[in-house]
């Protein structure tokens, strides 16, 4: 009997490894791991981030987006909550100057519109921009925190978290804001770092940010991201004020934010970019880059797929999305909110400053020289007290027609809300600078005030500038140095202009339009237009 249980023990223990070889084999072959690779995916978790940057409070105005109209926040706020609704697990984040160079309808409310907006759409998590320290740090505090203002009252500010880990209060050292922000979404911890661009303090007005200091960006993010892993949080996401851009197809990444890229923690897995109003959807250094133009005529849709066992970031990809009105209602309730504010400022807009003797119109003849050019580059030189004054053709929107002057007609001609910038350059890099205005693809021929020059149709590119001379016939010194008005746009380089980013002794002033107004509000009645041929063309 023992001598048959033994056999039949044998008999079973032949039986298991015969079943643990089949399952061997079976658990070996390529379908079954591509099945079971499968299933080890399923357990990913997908999350949303739906991110905005550079909005810059354009609650009520539409851009033309290849022919078509795009932006204002009814629409922005129909398409964040489409995309929201196909993803259960989604995030809204934005990557500063949300307020700043704003429309009417938030700038003369103190910009409360643009933050209640973003309220209502619950908003998960934000940082700043230079733009937010326009009217000082504590104007931009009571935004965030809420506060009381001697035009609006009282304020309950932001509903949701800011980041901003590089910028210091001077005095104390630390952070005026958390370095980083921790959202929870079905259980994964993801965080969320904001930075904005060291070059802040020479964008802004100097007592605007006397109190703070901006230290490296990508030191900042390090040192928050090991922070964050400390506290096992290794799904990161870094909402950078910080210029970049990529080509449509994701190559050709530059800018500084691709240049931190490289320098910061390999658990960073996202970084949305902002500052630059760029396209950007690309990889370096396997982290993903997004920037999504500006004015909420584009979002970007950032899908990702997060490992519970490990808690990291394992896949991502990135759309950004144009806000086309075509194909989409507007969102009732954002809608009907931007109508009241628009009814709330309605008798500023219809303000009458002054009256025009006849129409001043932004067409340019042969030269490229307009009337209306003129008399917007005279007055920014005059704003500024400056030798000259260059002006972008670009910026100027519309026609100042015959008859009574609005505040509103003044917008519509001039309403990106560009701060004036003051510089000094050489009289080399004002040539330089007219240079460009010819380059590959075109030319933006800049109005200008304070001086003439000739140009040549036929010449190459980069030497079709002839004689300069100041307005008063004076023939413009390679080595002396001048005072130039520009707005901030041009000072960035916009345009191509790239000599203007050299110029010393930077100072910002006024808002384009502020300057406008108060001049037509102080000039003899009628306006008439000024003198013309300061740009002669020679064939």
């Amino acid at each position: 009997m023992k001598a048959i249980m033994r056999g039949d023990d044998r008999m079973n223990q032949l039986k298991r490894i015969l079943c643990l070889t089949l399952a061997l084999c079976i658990f070996s072959t390529p379908g079954f791991a591509k099945q079971d690779k499968e299933r080890y995916k399923n357990r990913y978790i997908p999350v949303q981030i739906l991110g905005i940057n550079d909005f810059h409070g354009q609650i009520n105005t539409f851009k033309t987006v290849n022919g078509k109209p795009a932006g204002g926040a009814a629409y922005m706020a129909a398409y964040l909550k489409q995309r929201e609704a196909e993803v259960k697990n989604s995030l809204l984040v934005h990557a500063g100057d949300v307020v700043g160079a704003s429309a009417p309808a938030s700038a003369l409310l103190q910009d409360e519109p643009t933050i209640e907006i973003l309220n209502e759409l619950k908003f998960d998590v934000g940082t700043i921009g230079n733009h937010e320290f326009d009217d000082g740090y504590k104007a931009m505090f009571r935004l965030i925190n809420g506060g009381k203002h001697k035009l609006t009252g009282d304020f309950e500010g932001a509903e949701f978290p800011y980041t901003a880990a590089n910028v210091l209060d001077k005095k104390s050292e630390k952070p005026i804001l958390p370095p980083y922000v921790i959202k929870k979404v079905n259980g994964m911890r993801i965080g969320f770092i904001g930075v904005v661009t060291t070059e802040t303090p020479s964008i802004v007005l100097p007592e605007a940010v006397s109190s703070v200091k901006f230290i490296d960006e990508a030191k900042a993010i390090n040192d928050a991201a090991k922070q964050l892993k400390k506290k096992g949080v290794k799904s990161i996401v870094v909402l950078a004020h910080v210029p970049v851009s990529s080509n449509q197809d994701g190559t050709n990444p530059s800018g500084e934010l691709a240049e931190i890229a490289t320098e910061i923690d390999d658990e960073v897995d996202i970084l949305v970019g902002g500052h630059s109003h760029q396209f950007a959807n690309t990889v370096v250094d396997d982290k993903l880059i997004v920037q999504s133009y500006s004015s909420g005529t584009a979002f970007s849709d950032i899908d990702l797929k997060i490992d519970p066992k490990t808690k990291d970031i394992v896949e991502k990809k990135a759309e950004i999305v144009t806000t086309f009105h075509e194909g989409i209602k507007p969102h009732k309730k954002i809608q009907r909110m931007v109508q009241g504010y628009e009814e709330q400022v309605g008798p500023f807009i219809n303000e009458v400053v002054g009256t025009a003797e006849e129409e001043l119109t932004r067409s340019a003849d042969a030269s490229g020289e307009s009337v209306l050019g003129n008399f917007i580059a005279d007055v920014q030189r005059e704003a500024m007290k400056t030798d000259f004054a260059f002006m972008n053709p670009g910026g100027i929107r519309d026609n100042l027609y015959a008859g009574e002057i609005t505040w509103g007609e003044l917008y519509n001609i001039q309403p990106f809300n560009n701060s004036l910038v003051k510089m000094t350059l050489t009289g080399e890099q004002i040539k330089d600078l007219l240079e460009q205005q010819w380059q590959e693809g075109g030319s933006k021929i800049l109005q200008i005030s304070g001086l003439t020059y000739n140009w040549n149709r036929a010449a190459p590119i980069g030497e079709k500038i002839g004689k300069i001379q100041t307005s008063e016939g004076k023939e413009l010194l390679p080595n002396q140095e001048y005072t130039v008005t520009v707005n901030n746009f041009l000072a960035g380089g916009g345009d191509g202009f790239t000599v203007l980013t050299n110029g010393s002794n930077v100072e910002t002033g006024p808002i384009d339009l502020d300057a406008l107004v108060n001049y037509i509000k102080k000039a003899q009645q009628p306006i008439k237009a000024p003198n013309e041929d300061r740009i002669k063309l020679v064939d």
